[in-house]
């Protein structure tokens, strides 16, 4: 199929990555010359929300309450720092695709601020009861850390039944991160997408 029918001006069109996050998919470019590939991992990773776990030394650092936490207010800033590093698939087209995503609603963002200044957070996507974790940054210790603890609390609020990570690192490890076979993702994912939930608002 022609790349034009998936793509228009520099972006991915966003009825086909919310199409794509329905069924499972998610899309990262590959190279340099900013070809995108499209990826349903087996197995997937996965952190349960109710098994979501803190580990002790960053719980000695949330009771300090080091950083101001915002929702939404710097999406771009925060794609821009979580592509600033020396290997990224976080090209201008992908990033330019969650940007219009976040302006239609289905993007967000958990940002950690210190006096002024964004320091870390993470962004994702969130579609009903399902929300799919795309990246993180820091730029000091801790933020992103703390921005994970801060996203998991909204959705166990906000009563989702799905955090995506996508694959499973020992980083991720630490906080309950899992892998399950796809067939198994995918059976979660379309009860996640049964319930009527919204990751914006109070």
């Amino acid at each position: 199929m022609s790349e034009s029918i998936f793509t228009r001006e520099g972006y991915i069109r966003p009825a086909v990555l919310v199409a794509a996050y329905r069924g499972g998919m998610f899309p990262m470019a590959m190279d340099n010359r900013g070809e995108i590939g499209w990826f349903s991992p087996d197995p997937r990773g996965v952190i349960p929300l109710e098994e979501f776990h803190i580990p002790h030394g960053l719980k000695r650092i949330l009771k300090k309450d080091p950083f101001e936490i915002r929702i939404d207010t710097a999406f771009g800033e925060v794609i821009r720092g979580c592509a600033d590093r020396k290997t990224t698939w976080i090209s201008e087209e992908i990033g330019n695709s969650y940007e219009k995503l976040f302006e239609l609603g289905y993007a967000h963002s958990v940002e950690t601020w210190k006096g002024g200044e964004l320091v870390g957070g993470l962004y994702g996507v969130a579609i009903r009861g399902a929300f799919f974790g795309e990246s993180m940054f820091s730029r000091k210790p801790d933020a992103s850390k703390v921005a994970l603890v801060k996203l998991v609390e909204r959705l166990r609020e906000k009563q989702f039944q799905l955090l995506d990570t996508q694959w499973s690192t020992e980083h991720l490890a630490s906080f309950g991160c899992k892998e399950i076979p796809r067939h198994e993702y995918l059976k979660q994912l379309d009860q996640a997408l049964l319930v009527n939930t919204s990751f914006a608002g109070d």
